[in-house]
């Protein structure tokens, strides 16, 4: 992908996500083991966030997908983190992941945008079969 995410691939996030999210959405980050790129950030909002820091913390998500495999509680989806003035979603796939802020939503509308969202990092990293 080189130093920024490829345009169509980022485009098709942000499309998938304004889709699930309408305009409860805040903010969208893209990253992997090395790499972070916010793609979009909601006008009314500071560019005050640590990225990086939030990054390695979100990369936890690729351990934890692993360690979820086989348990009784089915195929890991996303993780939701509550805060006071929003919600942080990860969705991830192999060695890509996303987060996304928003306002409060219904659980309906978590569990599309998690489906949407992994559909385009599946389809980017060219697997056609979701594990």
């Amino acid at each position: 992908m080189g130093d920024g995410l490829e345009s169509a691939f980022a485009d098709a996030i942000l499309s998938v996500c304004r889709t699930a999210v309408g305009d409860e959405l805040r903010s969208i980050t893209y990253f992997t083991e090395d790499q972070v790129e916010q793609i979009y950030l909601r006008s009314d909002l500071d560019r005050t966030a640590d990225l990086i820091g939030f990054a390695e913390l979100e990369r936890n998500g690729f351990r934890a997908d692993e360690l979820y495999r086989d348990t009784q509680l089915g195929e890991y989806q996303a993780t939701v983190r509550m805060f006071e003035y929003g919600y942080l979603t990860r969705v991830i796939h192999d060695r890509y992941g996303a987060w996304v802020t928003t306002d409060s939503m219904s659980m309906d509308r978590f569990e599309e945008l998690t489906t949407a969202l992994k559909s385009v990092l599946v389809t980017h990293t060219g697997d056609t079969t979701e594990e």
